[in-house]
């Protein structure tokens, strides 16, 4: 495949053997409207990266065995519900048994029938036992920690607080670098998480959650180079993580590097078939 072809978008048949879908099933899910590719010169469909990324939820739904008539059914609700044109690349799909999962970080819902979903067991019971937790004012870096562990669901303002208590107490606790960081990541800042988990690598330079994390928080901050060496450190230390394959293909693709982004991609399915 030549550079300029890779780099107007990814054809039908290419996407069909990445992903392990028929090709008959990655035209279905552009006939069900979530999916705009571009046309090529002769009017064949050329696929994105962000396009393989939602048909790579798709894929995943169906092996979670959600029927892909409700699969396709629920991606095109999903977009319509969305406001104004937010991408479904934006929000976190997943299947809980029989049902598929919206979720944006605020709140969960069906895309199926519109309905706000809660889980009422553990976020109740985390709910419950938070004001516990906030009350309790002895304890090692350990108790701390597992405090902030427990009201992540419930309370992450109060959470960050437990881990940042239990790192004054101890600030070579790694995991709790770890899980601060995260925290941070998702309430908007990733420079500070970058921060947290440049320091649990430090203390851990061959742990893989903290080279990811450390890699998606680079990309946020617009950091590519950075964020690849994070990546490609953590595949150094686990070669089969494919989660930082997937995402090594998306950075050399926006860097227009062909042949590292496919042979990323391909790594990935492989593992992910595997």
């Amino acid at each position: 495949m030549s550079f300029l072809l890779a780099m107007s978008g990814y054809g039908a048949r290419e996407v069909a053997k990445m992903l392990g879908l028929s090709v008959g099933q990655v035209r279905s899910y552009v006939r069900a409207g979530f999916l705009e590719p571009s046309r090529g010169p002769r009017g064949a469909l050329r696929f994105s990266f962000q396009d393989l990324v939602l048909l790579r939820t798709a894929q995943g739904l169906v092996s979670a065995r959600i029927p892909p008539r409700r699969v396709r059914s629920a991606l095109r609700k999903l977009k319509e519900q969305l406001p104004g044109g937010r991408p479904l690349r934006a929000v976190h799909i997943r299947a809980e048994g029989d049902r598929i999962v919206v979720g944006d970080g605020q709140a969960q819902w069906s895309p199926e029938s519109g309905q706000v979903l809660f889980d009422f067991g553990t976020r109740e019971l985390a709910r419950k036992v938070a004001p516990l937790h906030q009350r309790a004012r002895e304890g090692d870096a350990s108790d701390w920690y597992e405090r902030a562990c427990d009201l992540e669901e419930s309370a992450p303002e109060a959470a960050r607080e437990a881990y940042r208590r239990a790192l004054a107490l101890d600030p070579d606790h790694a995991d709790a670098h770890v899980n601060l960081g995260r925290l941070l990541h998702e309430a908007g800042d990733p420079r500070g998480a970058a921060g947290h988990y440049r320091r649990a690598i430090e203390l851990r330079p061959e742990s893989v959650i903290a080279l990811f994390n450390l890699g998606v928080a680079l990309t946020d901050l617009q950091m590519p180079e950075e964020a690849i060496l994070a990546y490609r450190t953590a595949l150094a230390a686990d070669p089969g993580c494919a989660d930082a394959h997937y995402n090594l293909a998306h950075l050399y693709e926006l860097r227009g590097e062909a042949a590292p982004a496919l042979r990323h991609l391909r790594t990935y399915r492989k593992l992910v078939q595997s």
